[in-house]
C-alpha cells in the first residue's frame, strides 16, 4: 500500500513500523475522506475485493462507470490499476483534513499536482514502466475529471447516508479510544496493525522492515465506507489509516419503492407526499378524494410523529413536512 513505504525521489523502501511518541499518539484523531471513498469505490466497481454485501450496489453502478470510461483510454487505464494494484496511487489518496472534509477540496489538491510526480506514484502502483494510456502529459486533468465523474454520478447522491454510517463508525471508535486507549481503538481496523512497545505502531507483518519516523504529522483514523484499507501518506503533514466501516451493507441496500407505504401505511403516505407545498386540509380533502375525517386523523398521527406541522395563515391552517418527513418521502 501506498504508505507502506517510504518515498525518496522515485525510490521506495518498505515501510512496516512508523515511530511515533506519546504526544502524537495522544493527538491521534478521526476524519472523513470523501475522495478516498470515491477510489475505494471506484475499486469495487472495477472488481477489486471490498466490503460484503456491495454486489447489488455495484451491479446498479457499474453502468455509469462504463459511461465514465468510454472514449477515454486514460481514465480506463486508472480504473484498471485501481482493480489491481497492491499500492494506490499517493496523489489520489491524501489524507484528509477532518471530519468535514469536503470532495471539492480534495479534488482541487489533486488537480495541483505534478504529471511528474502523478506518473511516478502510477509507475510505483503499475510495478514499472506506464502503458501509453497513462504515460500522457495531461494525465492529472484527465484523471480528476474521472474521479469527479465517478463522485458526483454515484456517491453523491447517497453521501448523506453514506457519511452518517461513518460518522456512527467514528462515534463508537472514540469512545473506544477515549475509554481503553488507541491499542484497543486500533483492534479490528487492520490484521496487522497494532501498538509495539518502544514506540512503534506495526503497519506489516515483514521481516526486513524499515522503521519511519512520524515526526509530528498528525496520525488519523478513516472509516472507508467500501473496504479501503490502505495507508495515506502526505509527510510531513499526516498519515492516515484506512479501515473499513462498519454497517455499510444497509447503508447501501437497494430500497423499496413502497418502504414509505410499508412504514407509515398507504394513505398516511399519499396524504405526507401531497405536502411538497404546504396545503389546508381542504385542499387535501380535495385534491386526494379523501373524507374530511380521514385527512384529519391521519395529519393528527403525522404531526404527532413529528413529520408535519402546522401554521396559521390568515384564516386558514396549512400542514407542511418537517424536515424529518422531507427525509422519509426522499427515502
Amino acid at each position: 500500500h501506498p504508505a507502506d513505504h517510504g518515498r525518496t525521489g522515485l525510490e521506495f523502501r518498505p515501510v512496516t513500523k512508523l515511530r511515533v511518541d506519546e504526544t502524537e499518539l495522544a493527538n491521534t484523531t478521526f476524519a472523513i475522506s470523501p475522495l478516498n471513498e470515491t477510489v475505494a469505490a471506484l475499486g469495487v466497481l472495477a472488481g477489486r475485493p471490498g466490503q460484503p454485501g456491495l454486489a447489488g450496489w455495484a451491479e446498479r453502478h457499474r453502468g455509469a462507470l462504463a459511461g465514465i470510461t468510454a472514449g477515454n483510454p486514460t481514465f480506463a487505464a486508472l480504473v484498471d490499476v485501481v482493480a489491481r494494484t497492491t499500492w494506490m496511487p499517493d496523489f489520489i489518496t491524501p489524507p484528509p483534513t477532518g471530519m468535514d472534509t469536503r470532495f471539492a477540496d480534495e479534488i482541487a489538491g489533486v488537480r495541483q499536482q505534478t504529471g511528474i510526480r502523478a506518473r511516478g506514484d502510477l509507475m510505483v502502483s503499475v510495478g514499472g514502466a506506464l502503458p501509453a494510456a497513462l504515460d500522457v502529459v495531461d494525465v492529472v486533468p484527465v484523471v480528476a475529471d474521472g474521479l469527479e465523474a465517478v463522485w458526483e454520478r454515484v456517491l453523491a447522491p447517497d453521501w448523506p447516508r453514506l457519511h452518517a454510517v461513518l460518522e456512527r463508525d467514528v462515534i463508537q471508535r472514540a469512545g473506544r479510544l477515549a475509554t481503553y486507549g488507541l491499542a484497543r481503538a486500533l483492534e479490528g481496523l487492520k490484521p496487522d496493525l497494532r501498538l509495539e512497545p518502544g514506540g512503534y505502531l506495526n503497519l506489516n507483518d515483514w521481516d526486513d522492515w524499515h522503521p519511519y519516523d512520524l515526526a509530528g504529522a498528525q496520525l488519523m483514523l478513516v472509516p472507508n465506507s467500501f473496504g479501503g484499507r490502505w495507508f495515506c501518506m502526505d509527510m510531513p503533514r499526516a498519515l492516515a489509516v484506512l479501515y473499513p466501516a462498519r454497517g455499510i451493507a444497509e447503508a447501501t441496500d437497494e430500497r423499496a419503492p413502497d418502504g414509505l407505504d410499508r412504514l407509515v401505511g398507504r394513505s398516511r403516505a399519499v396524504v405526507l407526499r401531497a405536502l411538497d407545498d404546504p396545503a389546508s386540509t381542504t385542499h387535501l380533502v380535495t385534491t386526494l378524494t379523501m373524507s374530511l375525517g380521514a385527512v384529519g386523523d391521519h395529519l393528527g398521527v403525522l404531526r404527532a410523529a413529528g413529520l408535519v406541522s402546522r401554521v396559521r395563515s390568515g384564516r386558514s391552517v396549512l400542514y407542511r413536512r418537517t424536515a424529518l418527513g422531507d427525509a422519509l418521502v426522499d427515502g
